[in-house]
């Protein structure tokens, strides 16, 4: 049975936008599960990635804010961590220290300013995030004998800055 192309068309807006698995937009629509897998695999052959576009609009009903929050969130606890790990080396000298801190800062700095994009709520906290990178880097040439102690500083200071700005 040939099916109108405004039912291929509203299977394909059902699947992504009320974000219904592939067999309920069918079955919703009166398709079978088969014609409506046929109709997907199609698209994607001809450039219409049903799931990207799914994951887009699931991303921006969430808004970009939400997803920048979530992705913020994530390179924190990665940042946390490091720092921990970093602080705990002792086989590592203070100059491979302060080289460390000052890519970990450079990798928060480019972070921050995408969130700074993502979310206009967060851009204070990338302005200040800014300023710590570049003492961080100021600190990492100018007196790497003293890296030690400022990762000690810069770890709680951190999450006193996040709890304060938000």
């Amino acid at each position: 049975m040939a099916h109108a192309p405004e039912i291929r068309s509203a299977v394909r807006s059902t699947y992504i936008y009320q974000q219904l698995s592939l067999e309920a937009a069918a079955e919703r629509l009166k398709v079978s599960f088969g014609t409506a897998a046929r109709w997907k695999r199609e698209a994607l052959e001809n450039g219409d990635d049903w799931d990207r576009a799914r994951s887009a609009a699931l991303l921006s009903s969430q808004g970009a804010e939400a997803v920048t929050q979530a992705v913020l969130e994530q390179f924190v606890t990665l940042f946390q961590s490091t720092m921990t790990g970093l602080k705990e080396d002792t086989k590592a000298t203070a100059l491979s220290k302060a080289e460390a801190l000052s890519r970990l800062s450079d990798a928060y700095n480019k972070t921050m300013s995408a969130v700074a994009k993502g979310s206009p709520k967060l851009n204070k906290l990338a302005v200040a995030m800014e300023v710590i990178e570049m003492l961080s880097d100021f600190v990492g040439n100018q007196f790497p004998q003293h890296a030690s102690v400022f990762i000690d500083i810069l770890e709680p200071f951190g999450e006193c800055l996040s709890q304060n700005l938000s």
